[in-house]
């Protein structure tokens, strides 16, 4: 494997949409949904909002996802 590749078997994949519930906040603020466990950071949402998201970036335990225009 090449640095930066992924190596782990995360449920959610980079550049793909999920449709999602806020359940809880950050520390830092940003809300935070689960796909089929797994946490994702959403910057800008609040705990009940349902939105479509975008995922950036796939870490080793969370991922970061945004709202898409």
């Amino acid at each position: 494997m090449f640095r930066g590749e992924q190596s782990y078997d995360a449920p959610v994949a980079e550049g793909t949409e999920y449709d999602v519930t806020i359940e809880d906040i950050a520390r830092e603020g940003d809300g935070i949904a689960r796909v089929q466990g797994f946490v994702i950071f959403v910057p800008g949402t609040k705990i009940g909002d349902n939105v479509k998201i975008k995922v950036d970036k796939v870490m080793r335990r969370f991922a970061i996802a945004s709202v898409p225009d």
